[in-house]
């Protein structure tokens, strides 16, 4: 899966090809969610909320960052590196 962010111990991932609607991963130890791009709300899984919350507050940041790589993810271009939050 390729990977576009790294903080705090979570893993923020997109797929090439991915199932709409567009989202993004996030995995923290064993806690897995899909998030979407747009709602910012929990498709699919679970996560700490604490890591709800970093998640959402990176995902806040970089809404521009995200969308462009699910567009280039559904291009089957691989996704570029989005800063971590810090």
């Amino acid at each position: 899966m390729p990977e576009i962010s790294r903080f705090f111990g979570l893993i923020i991932s997109m797929y090439h090809d991915d199932h709409l609607p567009p989202h993004f991963h996030v995995k923290y130890a064993e806690h897995r969610a899909q998030i979407h791009i747009e709602t910012m709300e929990i498709i699919e899984g679970k996560v700490p909320n604490r890591v709800l919350a970093s998640t959402l507050e990176w995902a806040a940041l970089h809404r521009a960052e995200r969308r462009a790589n699910w567009e280039r993810a559904q291009a089957d271009l691989p996704p570029m590196k989005i800063e971590p939050l810090d």
